[in-house]
């Protein structure tokens, strides 16, 4: 299936699948929390990366998969996956000085990237008025979410702001990267591995130079937190959104990532007892207006 033959509009399948999926990204903030009293970020980053690549390698082997391509396929992959890690290291090494609900914020630019991307570097996917004003609705549905939080000022947080801002790009920068060059050309399950396989010594480097210690301690929670994180999050789900790019609009796809903060806030107060803020209210039919408007289908006749 060429680009051309992707499917424009969402089905309720793919649809459902998109709610499940954010979903699990929305506990992951929780998750990794839960994972930071007893692994360092980065580094709990890159152990997910590596788990996850196992599980791929397990996943290839027994379906008789290729594990990696001896033609171009191979730099494509390797580029995804130096997008990727770039990505975390910006997330992360950000943080230091940015706080985290303006990290959020700003991480989910890239569904803006996406979807201006898409209007100019792949076919049949062009941003219209409806479109772009779902995606600005949607937008201000997560900044209605975090409004009148309190936030630490410091000094240097433009730094971690910028260096969110960066995550953004990259990750809108990935999703592009696949749909324009490896979509419908290999498996998704090689742009998985590709993109977490080639992160690896990307994280490791940041690690290494950023956290003097890796590991202060390992208790039930922990090890449940690294599991979800590397076997549910980074293998499963990572390999199911794969497929979805592989066959529908990235930037239809790229609006329901909106959820993924909303999920995390409604988790927040559930599991970590943060304040749960009338802005909840306002921000989550912002969203869902929003995706309603970017996957707005006009009738044609006949």
């Amino acid at each position: 299936m060429s680009d051309l033959e992707s499917k424009e509009y969402l089905d309720p399948k793919a649809i459902i699948t998109l709610i499940i999926l954010t979903l699990l990204w929305g506990f992951n903030y929780t998750a990794i929390k839960y994972s930071n009293q007893g692994v360092s970020p980065v580094f709990a980053s890159a152990l997910r990366s590596i788990i996850a690549s196992i599980c791929g390698v397990i996943y290839c082997l027994r379906k008789g998969e290729r594990l990696f391509h001896t033609d171009i396929m191979l730099f494509h992959g390797f580029m995804v996956g130096l997008l990727f890690g770039l990505e975390f290291a910006c997330i992360y090494f950000g943080m230091l000085y940015t706080d985290a609900a303006r990290s959020v914020v700003f991480v989910y630019l890239s569904p803006f990237v996406v979807a201006v991307g898409a209007h100019f570097f792949l076919r049949g996917d062009r941003l219209t008025f409806l479109k772009t004003l779902g995606l600005i609705l949607a937008f201000m549905g997560i900044f209605a979410v975090f409004h009148g939080r309190p936030e630490t000022a410091k000094p240097t947080m433009f730094i971690g702001d910028i260096l969110e801002i960066m995550a953004a790009f990259l990750w809108g920068a990935t999703t592009l990267y696949i749909k324009r060059f490896m979509a419908e050309k290999i498996h998704p399950i090689n742009t998985f591995l590709y993109q977490l396989f080639f992160s690896i010594p990307i994280l490791l480097v940041v690690s290494f130079i950023l956290e003097p210690q890796w590991v202060y301690r390992i208790d039930f929670a922990i090890a449940a937190s690294i599991f979800y994180q590397s076997v549910i999050v980074a293998f499963l789900s990572y390999f199911v959104w794969f497929k979805l790019i592989h066959s529908y609009s990235v930037s239809r796809l790229s609006a329901f990532t909106f959820f993924t903060p909303i999920f995390g806030v409604l988790f927040g107060t559930i599991f970590l007892s943060e304040e749960f803020t009338y802005s909840l209210m306002v921000g989550l039919p912002m969203v869902s207006m929003g995706i309603f408007f970017v996957n707005w289908r006009k009738r044609t006749a006949g």
